[in-house]
C-alpha cells in the first residue's frame, strides 16, 4: 500500500551544519506519526522543507505516491498539508471564524457573508468535536481553545495532513486530553497526523509509530506499542537516559524570598496579579504551577523590576527591595533563567563571552574604572562554558549558533556564576530535549541541596512533580491553592490550574483513584 506521505532521502545544510542528511519519512494515511529527537536534530528543518518554509538540497516529497514541489506554504496548504506552530498564529481582536477563515472569506457581490462563514466554522467545530464559539474574540479565549483555532484554520483549508509542533507545551493535562480526543477523530476521519513532541508519555499515548532523528539522520522507526519512553530516549540521545527526581525531604533554612500581597497590572492596564504572597526558604524548590498567560510573565517582570507594583512588597532575606532597581536586586542575591531565552534571556547576535557577563560587567574583576578586561572575562567564560558543559569551540562563537540546549546551559552559567541566594527557574526546560532537560534538572536539584532557594515556575506537571517539595498554582492572577510534595497529582495540580478550588480538586483526585482497579 502507497504510503500517504513520503520524504526521500532530504538533505539540507546550512554553512557549517548539516541539518538534514538523506533523511527518510513514511506516514500512512490516517496516521499519528511521532517525530522525535534532541534540539538540533532536525525535526523542525524537516518540517518547515515539508511546509515550504525551507528548500531541500536534495531528496523528493511525495504525497500519494506522486512527486510533488513545494516552494512556499501556500503551495503546501493547496495540497492539503497545514501547520500548527508551537506559537500560534492568530489576531487576537478577531473573532474565531474571523481568524479561521482569513483570506479565504465566502463574498457575495465583494461582500464578506458573515452569516455563511459562521454557520461553516461552527459546522466544522462540531464535526470534529472542537467545541468553539466562531463569534467569541480570539483575546478572549483560553490557550487551549485558541489552539483548537489553529486546528479549525487548517481543516477549513481542508487540510489532509496536519503538522502539530510541540501542541500541548502551554496546556493543563486536562487540556491535552481533550486535544488527543481532536487529533484521534481526526485520524478516524482519516485525516493524517505528523506530531513533534518532546513528551514521550505523549508519544506512547496517540501515536501509532516514531520516526527518531540524531544528529540530522533518521536511527529507527519504532511501533509505539512495541517500545517504551526509555528505548526512544536511548536512541534520541545514543544512551541511556534515567529519569531524575529529588531525593528526600528538603530542609529548609531561612527564607530567602518573601513576596507579600503583590498586586500588578497588564500592558492593557487590567489585573495581571491579584494579592499573591508566597515564600521561599534555602533548601527548597517551591513549584509555581499555571497555565501560560495567568500572570506568570508579569510575576517575573515584577520581581526583576521591569514591571511596577500596584500593592505588596518583596523581600530578599532581611532585606526590603520593593523600590530597588533590578541590578540592585541582583546584587542582593537574585537570580532568573527567563520563560523565553531567545526574546528575554540571551542576545543571539552577541559572543558567548558577551552573553556570560552581560549582568555583572560593570564590576570587578572584570572592569576597573569603566574599563573592561576582556582577556579576563574570556578566560572566565571559557571556564564556566566548561563548568556547565556548554558545547561551542569557544567562547568567541556567536550565541546564535548554539543549540537550544546549549543556549540554556549557558543562561544557566551566567545566573549561578554569582552565587546567588534565590533562583527563579521558569519553564527552564521548555523546548528541550530529554537529555538537555535532565542536564537542567540535575543543575535545580543540586542547587537544592547546596541551600539555594528556588522557584520553579513550569506548566509541565512531570517537571515539577519531579522536582518540587511544595506546590502553588497561579489562575488569573491569584494564588489558588497549596500542596505539599506528598499531597500532590497531575490530577489535582490539573484542575487547580484550570480554576476549581483545592476542595473539588482534592474531592476529583479520590473519586479517580477509586476508580482505578487493583
Amino acid at each position: 500500500m502507497t504510503p500517504f506521505l513520503e520524504l526521500k532521502r532530504i538533505s539540507k545544510s546550512y554553512p557549517g551544519v548539516l541539518a538534514n542528511d538523506a533523511v527518510d519519512l513514511s506516514v500512512e494515511a490516517g496516521e499519528i506519526h511521532a517525530l522525535v529527537g534532541e534540539n538540533g536534530a532536525g525535526k523542525s528543518t524537516l518540517m518547515r522543507i515539508l511546509y515550504g518554509l525551507e528548500h531541500a538540497d536534495r531528496g523528493e516529497i511525495l504525497l500519494e505516491g506522486s512527486p510533488v514541489h513545494i516552494p512556499n506554504p501556500n503551495t503546501a496548504i493547496s495540497l492539503g498539508i497545514g501547520m500548527v506552530h508551537q506559537h500560534f498564529q492568530l489576531i487576537p481582536p478577531l473573532t474565531v471564524a474571523e481568524n479561521v477563515a482569513l483570506g479565504l472569506e465566502p463574498t457575495h457581490h465583494g461582500f464578506i457573508e458573515r452569516a455563511a462563514l459562521i454557520e461553516r466554522v461552527d459546522q466544522l467545530s462540531r464535526q470534529f468535536g472542537l467545541e468553539v464559539d466562531p463569534t467569541q474574540r480570539v483575546q478572549d479565549l483560553s490557550v487551549g481553545i485558541r489552539q483548537r483555532v489553529e486546528i479549525l484554520k487548517l481543516l477549513y483549508r481542508e487540510a489532509r495532513l496536519l503538522i502539530l509542533d510541540e501542541p500541548s507545551a502551554v496546556l493543563t493535562p486536562q487540556e491535552v486530553e481533550s486535544l488527543f480526543e481532536v487529533i484521534q477523530r481526526l485520524a478516524a476521519e482519516g485525516r493524517t497526523t505528523v506530531f513533534i513532541t518532546h513528551k514521550l508519555r505523549e508519544v506512547m499515548a496517540i501515536c501509532q509509530r516514531a520516526t527518531i532523528l540524531r544528529r540530522g539522520r533518521v536511527v529507527d522507526v519504532l511501533h509505539v506499542a512495541e517500545t517504551s519512553p526509555a528505548e526512544i530516549a536511548r536512541l534520541m540521545v545514543g544512551n541511556d537516559v534515567e529519569p531524575i527526581r529529588r531525593q528526600g525531604e528538603s530542609q529548609p533554612a531561612a527564607r530567602e524570598l518573601h513576596l507579600d500581597s503583590l498586586s500588578a497590572l497588564d500592558d492593557r492596564g487590567l489585573p495581571a496579579l491579584s494579592d499573591v504572597s508566597l515564600s521561599v526558604f534555602g533548601g527548597e524548590i517551591v513549584g509555581l504551577a499555571g497555565v501560560a498567560g495567568n500572570g506568570q510573565q508579569e510575576l517575573l517582570e515584577v520581581l526583576i523590576g521591569l514591571r511596577k507594583l500596584v500593592a505588596g512588597e518583596i523581600w530578599l532575606g532581611e532585606t526590603h527591595c520593593t523600590e530597588l532597581p533590578g541590578r540592585q536586586r541582583r546584587e542582593l542575591g537574585l537570580a532568573i533563567i527567563p520563560e523565553d531565552r531567545k526574546l528575554e534571556g540571551l542576545s543571539d547576535a552577541l559572543n558567548i563571552w558577551e552573553n556570560l557577563v552581560s549582568t555583572r560587567y560593570y564590576r570587578p574583576p572584570h572592569s576597573h574604572h569603566g574599563y573592561l578586561h576582556i582577556g579576563r572575562i574570556q578566560n572566565d567564560a571559557a571556564d564556566l562554558m566548561n563548568q556547565f558543559d556548554v558545547r561551542a569551540s569557544g567562547p568567541n562563537i556567536q550565541l546564535g549558533t548554539l543549540s537550544g540546549g546549549n543556549a540554556q546551559k549557558a543562561v544557566i552559567a551566567r545566573e549561578l556564576a554569582s552565587q546567588p541566594r534565590a533562583l527563579i527557574a521558569a519553564q527552564p526546560t521548555r523546548g528541550l530535549d530529554v537529555g538537555a532537560a535532565r542536564y537542567v534538572h540535575e543543575q535545580l536539584l543540586a542547587l537544592r541541596a547546596a541551600g539555594l532557594a528556588i522557584l520553579l515556575i513550569s506548566a509541565d506537571l512531570d517537571e515539577l512533580l519531579s522536582l518540587s517539595d511544595r506546590f502553588l498554582t497561579l489562575f488569573e492572577g491569584r494564588i489558588v491553592g497549596e500542596l505539599s510534595a506528598a499531597e500532590a497529582s497531575r490530577t489535582k495540580l490539573g484542575l487547580l490550574m484550570a480554576g476549581q478550588d483545592l476542595e473539588e480538586a482534592a474531592l476529583a483526585g479520590r473519586e479517580k483513584e477509586m476508580a482505578i482497579p487493583e
